[in-house]
């Protein structure tokens, strides 16, 4: 017995576009493929880079604080030996033997009767606001630093 052989003819391909497709999506995502290792170890050295980077900026402004406070200390001391030196140039000033040295100058001698004068307290306008719940409103947005003083 002898078998015909049939032979059927190749099918067709349905749609050579979506082949196409396939194909080129393949090629693409190998070729991704091979950098994905440099892909990610690029995204780890950013990411301690980052925080490095985070931390040498911290770390200086640390500093930065420290020098000023160091600084603001410094001013602070002059500003205090500044402060006792002009108080004892004041006590000087004012003592009594240099001020009976200075009216012994001027030829100034102690007054025979004394005179008592009243000043009367000057009055202070007030002017009413012509919206008062305006400026009672006006109440809430200033500080709490300004409004204890």
């Amino acid at each position: 017995m002898i078998q015909l052989s049939v032979q059927h003819p190749s099918p067709r391909i349905g749609n050579p576009r979506s082949i196409r497709a396939a194909t080129h999506r393949r090629k693409a995502r190998k070729a991704r493929a091979r950098y994905v290792g440099l892909h990610r170890t690029f995204a780890v050295l950013t990411v301690v880079m980052m925080l490095l980077m985070g931390y040498v900026v911290l770390t200086s402004s640390l500093t930065g604080l420290s020098y000023a406070v160091a600084k603001e200390r410094a001013y602070r001391e002059a500003l205090q030996e500044d402060t006792i030196r002009l108080d004892d140039r004041i006590a000087a000033l004012r003592s009594d033997e240099r001020l009976s040295q200075l009216a012994a100058r001027l030829g100034m001698t102690e007054p025979q009767r004394f005179a008592v004068i009243r000043i009367e307290t000057p009055r202070v306008a007030r002017a009413s606001s012509p919206f008062p719940v305006l400026s009672s409103l006006a109440g809430f947005f200033v500080p709490a630093v300004a409004r204890q003083q």
